[in-house]
């Protein structure tokens, strides 16, 4: 059948790749190696709509394209197959999350599929596979049994500290965390402690360690939820309240790394503005803790962390974390009340919510007073929710004439506010300056460098306080009160933490009869019945959250089926690291981050070898939804055309839009597609078509907006849809969706099938020279796709790929020599075309992808004559042709040879020529 049929041809290859595994990379090659990775999705129940392939169709192109290259590339996928919105589908329905998320799989792999993707699926992974987890397990385990040794700045096996506790005790180890967490013991005193009181004093050096934790609890969801599942105090899904509770929790110490964590972005060629995100994260400060005695309290002494030490004398309040383990103990029972009820309403705001708010002004006195330590001078103790348990010490020294939250904080609540340098302006704000000179005390006469080295050394001769450098980054919160996610590893011995054995695992999920909640509060593992470690142990209850799984996803792709280690050791040095990763900037202090922590912890272990996981990053723009719009008439079932809707009173409702086309309205569709409209009256445009308002906005199912990438494909076929995306925009810009446009874009492929079928008939290819214009068309098309691709640029390539079709077209081109190097250069874009056209023109079926790309000769871009406009005292007159070849000297023989001067120099004698070769010539007359 003559044409082009996208639905055919595209089918066939599909299966030719599966069936013949064409993108199956070796972990062994004397190629070069290319990773190319995605962000592996969670298959959702919705699956795919057009605004998840962008990244997706963007790796894929650079695979195809370095395949031709001549690299070796492994470009896998799996799925993130854990999470919260399985299991609440699961507590509504009773049916097993793994039910629910194999069906959701299934979806999101014939979808992909459909769009021509060169994925390896051999190396198919899944984080709720127990063949992964283990895994997982595997390296929570090396956490819980390593800690950071300070000396050698790296993470060590715990026999390394304990070889130190039986020498010399815990005299002179340095390790990562909090030093007052841990008892101080002589090698003998350890030598007679029990196993119990062993385990006691190490717990609090593991890099994976158990404490009483603020969180985010949900009392709806039963569970704990990150910063990132909760808005507005509520939680994203199901919207239920949110409060904070301290609670025992599982950490990981990522803080141990934070200074390494910020050096290593460094080496990165990531978007400025993720590794800004990340160093903002980290928070590194220099700075001073400092110790403030409270008046008729001896025992209390409440620490702050300052970078402003040199302020300290302006230091006229201090202010709480509402959770501050001395609020209680520092509140008068005249404030109990007052300072109670502020506490309550702490509870129902996130963190997020708390740190983004800088406009409310709230706090409360707690009755007590401290002790300005250089001043003497009493200054109130407040609490106020801009202040986190979790940060710093949790405690502030509140300084208003130098920072402006707390100028607004003492403004508000009649606190006084104290200059400390002679330069600063506190009349309407605070001034941070550091110029001038200091007013008070020590520091008095004093410049900013002197005064802080005086204040320090002061606090560190008086005992009351040291120089330190602090990380805003906190230990990652570990646990969640769920069961679709992997069981962590520890069981319970007298009520110590222990590790199960590596030989045990998997720990598998068991199987319970409810997915929420037990009714005494316990997490729903809770529910699993005679499920202990050896018959006898209980095993810990909470689950691990959905990034533990996708945080070395890419490092089992390297070797998948390896059943004896997580990545085999040749697999590992043979990939290294991921060269480019493709995915949202959403998980810039997410997944990006916890993959990198994880990363270094395991190349301490000496178990990887690349200094990072990801080295080049980009983050792919959204596709925003091209929303449909209809007007219903006020109080009535009469929807009127946008052209007419200014006549009436109306409501904008939103309307499915694949029951619109070029923004008319399917008026039968639209009252089929809901029972309310199915009596619907319609005053329509003059031509007798509804049309529809639009609005650009996120794309959801609830605004009607979604577009199935299904439908399309039916329609135009994936190539069409793969160069579409790609020729919406830049990749990393927001752009919107118009579907409209697909059509333009399925007529460009047509165009160049017919460039190898003529009038759509049978294939006709010749084997005739190629002419200087056709050649000159190719290799620019050569040298634009290539230099596009590598910078990634793929919206230009479309574009210059449609001027090589239009060009050739023109030229009525159907030679081999030009033809066969384009479809070469098609094919990372178009792949089903390009395997279709490559076969017809007599290569072995699915050999294109190791095909190599065409090499672009400058020497077909060279003009043979070059155009010079021609003036008269800089006038211009005409233009005239000459060789490329020709000189200065050529040229004005050829222009005095001519009928130039005769009849533009009114019979003038030139003084003199101007030639600038290449551009233009100048008579002077």
């Amino acid at each position: 059948m003559p044409g082009y049929h996208p639905q055919d041809i595209e089918k066939k290859w599909q299966a030719h790749w599966k069936d013949q595994q064409t993108f199956k990379a070796d972990n062994a090659s004397d190629k070069p190696k290319y990773y190319v990775l995605d962000m592996f999705p969670y298959p959702s129940g919705a699956g795919l709509h057009v605004g998840h392939p962008l990244g997706y169709i963007a790796s894929d192109i650079v695979s195809r394209y370095k395949r031709l290259r001549g690299f070796n590339v492994l470009h896998p996928m799996g799925f993130d197959s854990f999470g919260l919105p399985a299991e609440q589908y699961a507590i509504q329905t009773g049916q097993h999350p793994a039910i629910t998320t194999e069906q959701n799989i299934d979806t999101y792999i014939r979808q992909l599929n459909s769009l021509g993707f060169s994925y390896d699926w051999s190396r198919e992974v899944r984080t709720s596979d127990p063949a992964y987890y283990k895994w997982t397990q595997w390296i929570f385990l090396k956490l819980f049994n390593s800690w950071y040794n300070l000396d050698t700045n790296k993470a060590e096996p715990l026999k390394t500290l304990l070889e130190k506790f039986e020498q010399h005790g815990s005299e002179g180890i340095r390790a990562a965390g909090d030093d007052e967490e841990r008892h101080s013991f002589t090698a003998g005193q350890w030598k007679l402690f029990s196993e119990k009181q062993r385990l006691q004093a190490v717990h609090p050096y593991r890099l994976a360690y158990q404490q009483d934790t603020y969180v985010n609890w949900c009392p709806g969801l039963g569970t704990v939820l990150s910063n990132d599942e909760v808005k507005d105090g509520l939680s994203e899904r199901g919207g239920f309240p949110v409060e904070r509770r301290l609670m025992p929790q599982w950490n990981l110490r990522i803080t141990a790394y934070a200074d390494r964590l910020l050096q290593g972005l460094d080496s990165l060629d990531w978007p400025d503005a993720v590794k800004e995100m990340q160093r903002n994260w980290i928070g590194k400060s220099i700075g001073a803790e400092v110790s403030f005695a409270v008046q008729g309290h001896e025992q209390a002494q409440i620490k702050v962390y300052t970078t402003r030490v040199d302020t300290i004398y302006g230091a006229t309040f201090l202010v709480l974390a509402p959770e501050h383990e001395l609020v209680k103990e520092l509140t008068t029972p005249e404030q109990q009340a007052e300072i109670q009820d502020y506490i309550d309403a702490t509870k129902r705001r996130s963190e997020r919510d708390r740190m983004a708010d800088t406009k409310t002004v709230s706090g409360a006195f707690t009755g007590f007073y401290a002790l300005n330590p250089f001043s003497n001078e009493p200054i109130q103790i407040w609490i106020a929710d801009y202040v986190l348990a979790g940060y710093g010490t949790g405690a502030v020294m509140a300084v208003p004439s130098g920072d402006q939250r707390d100028y607004v904080f003492a403004k508000h609540f009649n606190l006084p506010i104290t200059q400390v340098v002679d330069a600063q302006q506190i009349d309407e704000q605070a001034d941070p300056t550091k110029d001038g000179l200091y007013l008070h005390g020590l520091i008095k006469g004093q410049n900013y460098k002197q005064a802080t080295q005086t204040l320090i050394g002061e606090l560190e001769q008086r005992g009351i306080g040291k120089g330190k450098t602090n990380f805003r980054i906190r230990d990652a919160i570990f646990g969640r009160q769920r069961y679709w996610g992997e069981p962590i590893p520890i069981y319970y011995k007298e009520g110590t933490a222990y590790g199960v054995a590596e030989a045990d695992l998997p720990l598998v999920l068991p199987e319970i009869d409810e997915y929420k909640p037990t009714e005494t509060g316990e997490p729903p593992l809770g529910r699993a019945k005679d499920w202990k470690y050896k018959g006898l142990y209980e095993y810990e209850l909470s689950t691990m959250p959905g990034w533990a799984g996708s945080s070395w996803y890419y490092l089992r792709y390297m070797d998948p089926q390896n059943t004896g280690r997580f990545v085999g050791e040749e697999a590992e040095q043979y990939w290294q690291q991921v060269d480019l990763y493709m995915g949202g900037a959403e998980h810039a202090t997410g997944h990006l981050l916890y993959s990198r922590f994880w990363h270094l912890f395991l190349k301490d272990l000496g178990v990887v070898s690349a200094p990072e996981p990801f080295q080049k990053l980009i983050n792919q723009g959204m596709i925003l939804g091209r929303s449909n719009l209809v007007y219903r008439v006020q109080g009535t079932n009469t929807f009127v055309s946008a052209g007419k809707k200014d006549a009436y009173k109306t409501t904008e409702l939103h309307v499915d839009v694949n029951i619109v086309e070029n923004d008319v309205l399917d008026v039968e569709a639209f009252k089929s597609w809901r029972g309310e409209y199915a009596s619907a009256d319609f005053i329509l445009e003059d031509d007798g078509t509804y049309v529809c308002g639009t609005l650009v906005e996120k794309m959801s199912k609830s605004l009607y907006n979604v577009v199935n990438p299904d439908t399309l494909i039916e329609r135009y076929g994936a190539d069409a849809l793969r160069l579409y995306e790609m020729f919406l925009g830049p990749l990393e810009q927001f752009k919107p969706w118009n579907t409209n446009g697909m059509s333009g874009v399925a007529g460009f492929l047509k165009k160049l099938w017919r460039l190898y079928h003529p009038q759509d008939g049978t294939f006709a290819v010749t084997d005739e020279a190629a002419t200087p214009q056709e050649l000159k068309a190719l290799h620019k098309a050569i040298r634009k796709v290539e230099e596009d691709i590598e910078k990634f640029s793929f919206n230009t390539t479309v574009s210059a790929l449609m001027i090589t079709v239009n060009e050739l077209t023109a030229l009525d081109c159907h030679k081999r020599a030009i033809l066969e190097p384009l479809v070469l250069l098609l094919s990372p874009y178009a792949p089903h075309l390009a395997e279709e056209l490559w076969q017809q023109l007599g290569h072995p079926a699915g050999s294109i992808s190791h095909a190599q790309y065409p090499e672009f000769r400058e020497e077909y871009l060279v003009e043979d004559t070059v155009n010079y406009p021609v003036a008269i005292n800089g006038k211009v007159r005409e233009t005239l042709q000459f060789p490329a070849t020709a000189t200065p000297a050529d040229i004005e023989a050829a222009v005095r040879a001519s009928d130039f001067l005769p009849r533009f120099a009114e019979g003038k004698e030139p003084k003199k020529f101007i030639v600038v070769p290449g551009r233009m010539v100048n008579v002077v007359v």
